[in-house]
């Protein structure tokens, strides 16, 4: 592939409580790259993801990041480490304008500076955060806010962001807006992504490889335009 390994998850078992929700998740990503991971409701997409930010501590199994174990790392090490997970409930503070949400996202950072010239990419990104900065985030629409959230990883330089169900609740012209953004993200700065979408054919376009999942396991890891190009995706699942 040529670029560094990034991300590995090794036979990582993990779940609620005693109940056990996957068994023997493996997957990589690479620097730059664009992972989609897809699959029904309650395939175990968003518990993979919750795993590899450490919201779940696994049964068993490895989460390797830049060559390091993170396993048993909180999320708050994973976040300084340049992790950033978008979960699909809103995260924002809406009691605080949209400015004021990225200020506590940059400001929780061990190195803070150069916050001008971070917050003028991500106004650059979404120029109607710019027009809304002075607003209320609970006032924001639901792509507004989608978008917010983007913008607070965003401060951060990531080098990997875990996005999880970027269209849900969005009108599809909204969705189409977001998804291109997570694509120019991606290409513009090279931050890395592993893309939890219901929407399996943006998912298979904006995706280098992608992963399907059933019941808990990984069934099928195939290219992104390999998968375009099937009439059919039901079997899939």
């Amino acid at each position: 592939m040529g670029q560094r390994m990034l991300l590995e998850v090794k036979n990582l078992e993990a779940g609620y409580g005693k109940k056990q929700i996957l068994y023997d998740i493996a997957l990589s990503v690479h620097e730059g790259e664009i992972v989609g991971l897809i699959g029904h409701n309650g395939a175990g997409k968003s518990t993979t993801l919750k795993s590899i930010f450490g919201l779940l501590t696994p049964f068993r199994g490895q989460v390797v990041y830049e060559g390091q174990d993170f396993t048993l790392q909180p999320p708050a090490v994973r976040l300084d480490a340049g992790i950033y997970h978008i979960p699909q409930e809103d995260f924002i503070f809406s009691d605080l304008t949209v400015k004021e949400n990225l200020e506590m996202s940059f400001f929780t950072m061990r190195e803070r500076s150069n916050f001008e010239s971070r917050l003028s990419e991500v106004y650059t990104f979404f120029p109607v955060l710019t027009n809304r900065r002075n607003q209320l985030a609970g006032t924001l629409s639901g792509g507004e806010r989608r978008m917010l959230g983007i913008g607070m990883g965003l401060l951060r330089r990531p080098k990997l962001v875990l996005v999880d169900e970027p269209s849900s609740g969005l009108a599809p012209v909204t969705f189409q807006n977001v998804a291109k953004i997570i694509q120019e993200i991606n290409t513009g700065l090279g931050t890395a992504v592993v893309l939890v979408e219901q929407n399996v054919k943006v998912a298979f376009k904006l995706s280098q490889r992608v992963y399907v999942m059933k019941a808990g396991r990984m069934i099928l890891e195939e290219t992104g335009a390999k998968l375009l190009e099937r009439k059919e995706w039901w079997d899939l699942f």
